[in-house]
Protein backbone atom coordinates (compact mmCIF):
# COMPACT_ATOMS: atom_id res chain seq x y z
CA UNK A 1 0.00 0.00 0.00
CA UNK A 2 0.94 3.79 -0.57
CA UNK A 3 1.07 6.62 1.72
CA UNK A 4 -1.49 8.14 -0.56
CA UNK A 5 -4.82 8.47 0.53
CA UNK A 6 -7.98 8.93 -1.54
CA UNK A 7 -10.13 11.41 -1.96
CA UNK A 8 -12.94 9.17 -0.10
CA UNK A 9 -10.50 7.62 2.49
CA UNK A 10 -9.36 11.52 3.08
CA UNK A 11 -12.79 12.54 3.74
CA UNK A 12 -13.51 9.93 6.43
CA UNK A 13 -10.49 10.22 8.07
CA UNK A 14 -10.95 13.81 8.21
CA UNK A 15 -14.94 13.25 9.81
CA UNK A 16 -13.13 10.95 12.79
CA UNK A 17 -10.60 13.25 13.82
CA UNK A 18 -13.19 15.90 13.74
CA UNK A 19 -15.14 13.80 16.49
CA UNK A 20 -12.37 13.11 18.95
CA UNK A 21 -11.66 15.69 21.53
CA UNK A 22 -8.00 17.63 21.67
CA UNK A 23 -7.02 18.41 24.52
CA UNK A 24 -7.15 22.35 23.55
CA UNK A 25 -10.48 21.89 22.75
CA UNK A 26 -11.44 20.50 25.96
CA UNK A 27 -9.65 22.81 27.83
CA UNK A 28 -11.78 25.51 25.91
CA UNK A 29 -15.02 23.74 26.54
CA UNK A 30 -13.82 23.73 29.96
CA UNK A 31 -12.67 26.94 30.28
CA UNK A 32 -16.31 28.60 29.23
CA UNK A 33 -18.17 26.36 31.18
CA UNK A 34 -16.51 27.69 34.80
CA UNK A 35 -17.11 31.35 33.33
CA UNK A 36 -20.58 30.29 32.51
CA UNK A 37 -21.04 28.83 36.07
CA UNK A 38 -19.41 31.98 37.75
CA UNK A 39 -21.93 34.03 35.55
CA UNK A 40 -24.86 32.07 36.81
CA UNK A 41 -23.90 32.17 40.61
CA UNK A 42 -23.39 36.39 40.55
CA UNK A 43 -26.53 36.38 38.53
CA UNK A 44 -28.62 34.49 40.85
CA UNK A 45 -26.40 36.07 43.98
CA UNK A 46 -28.37 39.34 42.49
CA UNK A 47 -31.26 37.96 41.92
CA UNK A 48 -31.38 36.61 45.80
CA UNK A 49 -30.49 39.98 46.82
CA UNK A 50 -34.06 41.23 46.55
CA UNK A 51 -35.78 39.17 48.12
CA UNK A 52 -36.14 39.34 51.85
CA UNK A 53 -34.72 36.48 54.28
CA UNK A 54 -38.11 35.66 56.50
CA UNK A 55 -37.91 35.32 60.38
CA UNK A 56 -41.01 33.94 61.67
CA UNK A 57 -41.56 34.31 65.33
CA UNK A 58 -43.87 33.47 67.96
CA UNK A 59 -46.71 36.30 68.90
CA UNK A 60 -46.08 38.43 71.57
CA UNK A 61 -49.53 38.98 71.87
CA UNK A 62 -51.96 36.22 72.57
CA UNK A 63 -54.91 34.89 74.81
CA UNK A 64 -54.84 32.29 77.49
CA UNK A 65 -58.11 32.07 78.77
CA UNK A 66 -60.56 33.06 81.05
CA UNK A 67 -60.14 33.99 84.90
CA UNK A 68 -62.64 31.63 86.18
CA UNK A 69 -60.24 28.43 84.64
CA UNK A 70 -57.71 29.46 87.18
CA UNK A 71 -57.96 28.26 90.67
CA UNK A 72 -55.57 29.66 93.36
CA UNK A 73 -52.02 28.62 92.57
CA UNK A 74 -49.64 28.57 89.55
CA UNK A 75 -51.31 27.24 86.39
CA UNK A 76 -47.74 25.96 84.06
CA UNK A 77 -50.31 25.09 81.28
CA UNK A 78 -48.42 27.36 78.89
CA UNK A 79 -44.90 26.55 80.01
CA UNK A 80 -44.05 24.55 77.30
CA UNK A 81 -46.08 26.94 74.26
CA UNK A 82 -45.33 30.33 75.46
CA UNK A 83 -42.51 29.50 78.20
CA UNK A 84 -44.95 31.40 81.23
CA UNK A 85 -46.84 30.18 84.50
CA UNK A 86 -50.17 32.28 85.35
CA UNK A 87 -50.22 32.41 88.55
CA UNK A 88 -53.96 33.26 90.90
CA UNK A 89 -53.95 34.46 94.28
CA UNK A 90 -56.51 35.59 96.01
CA UNK A 91 -57.08 39.29 95.22
CA UNK A 92 -54.81 39.46 91.76
CA UNK A 93 -53.47 37.17 88.80
CA UNK A 94 -50.51 37.83 87.26
CA UNK A 95 -48.37 36.13 84.20
CA UNK A 96 -44.44 35.33 84.72
CA UNK A 97 -42.10 34.92 82.69
CA UNK A 98 -40.48 30.79 83.20
CA UNK A 99 -37.07 32.20 82.50
CA UNK A 100 -33.98 32.21 84.86
CA UNK A 101 -32.66 35.45 85.63
CA UNK A 102 -29.20 33.88 86.05
CA UNK A 103 -28.44 32.07 83.14
CA UNK A 104 -31.89 31.58 81.53
CA UNK A 105 -32.75 28.22 82.22
CA UNK A 106 -36.39 26.98 82.74
CA UNK A 107 -37.09 26.62 86.05
CA UNK A 108 -40.17 24.05 87.30
CA UNK A 109 -42.50 24.32 89.87
CA UNK A 110 -42.48 22.12 93.14
CA UNK A 111 -45.95 22.32 94.19
CA UNK A 112 -44.71 20.25 96.98
CA UNK A 113 -42.16 22.50 98.10
CA UNK A 114 -44.11 25.53 97.22
CA UNK A 115 -41.34 27.17 94.95
CA UNK A 116 -39.97 27.60 91.63
CA UNK A 117 -36.56 25.67 91.00
CA UNK A 118 -33.99 26.19 88.34
CA UNK A 119 -32.43 22.67 87.36
CA UNK A 120 -28.79 24.44 86.13
CA UNK A 121 -27.58 25.90 88.97
CA UNK A 122 -30.42 25.63 91.54
CA UNK A 123 -32.02 28.48 92.14
CA UNK A 124 -35.10 28.83 94.20
CA UNK A 125 -38.06 31.59 94.00
CA UNK A 126 -41.53 32.03 95.47
CA UNK A 127 -44.76 31.60 93.68
CA UNK A 128 -44.39 35.61 93.32
CA UNK A 129 -41.19 35.44 91.82
CA UNK A 130 -38.74 36.94 94.63
CA UNK A 131 -35.20 34.84 94.57
CA UNK A 132 -34.83 33.05 97.24
CA UNK A 133 -31.84 30.64 96.99
CA UNK A 134 -28.40 30.08 94.34
CA UNK A 135 -26.96 32.21 92.05
CA UNK A 136 -30.30 34.20 90.60
CA UNK A 137 -29.03 37.75 90.77
CA UNK A 138 -32.52 39.20 90.66
CA UNK A 139 -36.60 38.28 90.89
CA UNK A 140 -38.37 36.66 87.40
CA UNK A 141 -40.42 39.29 85.46
CA UNK A 142 -43.62 39.46 84.64
CA UNK A 143 -45.50 40.16 81.24
CA UNK A 144 -48.48 42.72 81.07
CA UNK A 145 -51.77 41.18 81.22
CA UNK A 146 -54.87 42.29 81.10
CA UNK A 147 -58.92 41.52 80.28
CA UNK A 148 -60.60 41.77 77.19
CA UNK A 149 -64.19 42.86 76.94
CA UNK A 150 -65.23 39.51 76.66
CA UNK A 151 -63.23 38.47 79.71
CA UNK A 152 -60.27 37.07 78.13
CA UNK A 153 -56.82 37.01 79.31
CA UNK A 154 -54.13 39.02 76.88
CA UNK A 155 -50.45 38.44 77.72
CA UNK A 156 -48.21 41.01 75.89
CA UNK A 157 -44.88 39.77 76.33
CA UNK A 158 -43.51 43.39 74.58
CA UNK A 159 -43.96 44.87 77.92
CA UNK A 160 -42.03 43.34 81.00
CA UNK A 161 -42.30 43.93 84.54
CA UNK A 162 -39.07 44.07 87.31
CA UNK A 163 -39.44 43.26 90.74
CA UNK A 164 -36.36 44.79 91.77
CA UNK A 165 -37.36 48.20 90.48
CA UNK A 166 -40.52 48.25 91.96
CA UNK A 167 -42.96 47.92 88.70
CA UNK A 168 -44.58 44.51 89.84
CA UNK A 169 -47.69 47.51 91.53
CA UNK A 170 -47.81 49.56 88.05
CA UNK A 171 -51.03 48.93 86.24
CA UNK A 172 -50.72 45.67 83.53
CA UNK A 173 -48.11 43.78 85.90
CA UNK A 174 -51.57 41.99 87.17
CA UNK A 175 -55.18 41.43 87.44
CA UNK A 176 -57.49 42.58 90.07
CA UNK A 177 -59.53 39.46 91.20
Amino acid sequence: MSNQTTVGEGTEARTIADKTVSRRRFFYFMGWGFIGIFLITILGSVIRFFFPRILYEPPTRYKVGHLFEYTLGVSGKFKKQFRIWVVREVDKLYVIEAKCTHLGCTPNWLAAEGKFKCPCHGSGFTPDGINIEGPAPRPLERFKVELTEDGEIVVDESSRFRGERGEWSKPGAFIPV
